[in-house]
């Protein structure tokens, strides 16, 4: 016993040490496992949100597509239809083609001038409004169809828990949607009387002294379209022209007070207007306004070389000649969009392309 004590006391400063060092490295050694876990841990879960971001980022742009392929082959036929059926309903050219027809011989050459300049205005807002319409209803379309495609896919691909691609949404109401959807016909069952008398204002416009006797060429042909689509894109208050593709924002669509019960209804109604709120915000953007023009420009060209080849218009074709030939343009610009080649040449549009690809994403346009 007393060996030990005289151990203890000579070598009591190294024992406790040495334990203390051991205590010291056993805790570093648990503390050591405990960090070596959780980093394993860590690496892990951020692997496994590597691997769930980038299965959103392929599903994203399949998804992408088939939101595209929806457009051009459920949501656009249907309101091409509507739309052509009211053009026709609303410009009626037929009736004074036929009077000029029918009046050889009758008809005074006061009287057959001013048909024949009844036919110069009416055809000209026939031709341009067409194009104007159809083009802007596709864009339109595709902008209702990636924001909403956006939407409907983030709630879906939520379930995967990426913290990164994925941000905290209400989910769509399929009432919600189907009303959405469907305000793609305003433009058809609203629009088009305002749309008509300014389109009508543009062309008297641009063509006030064009004589029926004046010869036209193509490029005076297409200088003079772009210049009434010119005219109608700044008629009015900027962006006047988005009022007759969608319904204006009214102060009933606005959500309620937050403080309040909020009803299942009011909660649709709130949805419906970010909808409609993200819409307009897209439409009256810069981007989507160059993107429009660029789509007008380019339709207006495709449509006067498609003249050209079938008439003399290369050479210059009198405005009274030239007339009853833009009748015979209205059915392919308003053609099916698999046989519509306007729609196709937007589609190919690099431009529209770009833009329609950062829109689905959400990122800056």
């Amino acid at each position: 016993m007393d060996l030990v004590r005289g151990f203890w006391r000579k070598h009591r400063r190294k024992i406790l040490v040495t334990t203390s060092c051991l205590g010291s490295g056993y805790l570093l050694y648990k503390l050591y496992n405990a960090h070596t876990r959780k980093l394993a841990d860590l690496e892990r879960e951020l692997a496994n949100e590597r691997e769930n971001d980038e299965i959103i980022k392929t599903q994203m742009k399949s998804h992408f597509e088939n939101i595209q392929m929806i457009a051009d082959t459920t949501t656009l036929p249907h309101a091409l239809r509507h739309l052509s059926s009211r053009i026709v309903e609303e410009i009626d050219v037929s009736s004074i083609m036929e009077r000029l027809s029918k009046g050889k011989g009758t008809l005074t050459p006061p009287e057959k001038l001013q048909l024949w300049n009844e036919l110069k205005i009416l055809s000209f807002t026939r031709m341009v409004l067409s194009l104007w319409s159809v083009t802007m209803l596709s864009l339109y379309i595709r902008v209702q169809v990636n924001i909403l495609g956006r939407h409907l896919y983030i709630d879906t691909a939520r379930g995967l828990g990426s913290s990164h691609l994925l941000e905290e949404l209400d989910l769509i109401d399929r009432d919600d949607e189907q009303k959405f959807l469907t305000s793609a016909d305003y433009l058809a069952t609203n629009g088009m009387p305002s749309l008509i008398s300014n389109m009508k204002s543009a062309v008297k416009e641009v063509l006030k002294g064009k004589q029926l006797k004046d010869v036209l060429t193509t490029r005076v042909l297409q200088d003079n379209v772009i210049r009434i689509l010119d005219v109608f894109m700044s008629t009015g208050s900027p962006h006047l022209w988005v009022d007759y593709l969608m319904v204006a924002q009214d102060t009933t669509m606005l959500p309620r007070d937050t403080t309040t019960d909020v009803s299942s209804s009011d909660t649709t109604v709130t949805k419906f207007h970010q909808l409609i709120t993200e819409t307009r915000e897209v439409l009256t953007s810069t981007e989507f306004t160059n993107v429009a023009e660029i789509s007008l420009k380019s339709c207006a060209v495709a449509l006067t070389e498609e003249m050209e080849k079938q008439t003399g218009l290369a050479t210059g074709m009198q405005l009274a000649k030239l007339l009853p030939q833009i009748e015979k343009t209205m059915p392919e610009i308003s053609a099916e969009p698999d046989k519509n080649r306007f729609l196709q040449l937007i589609r190919d549009l690099p431009e529209v392309q770009l833009f329609f690809t950062l829109l689905y994403s959400n990122m800056p346009l």
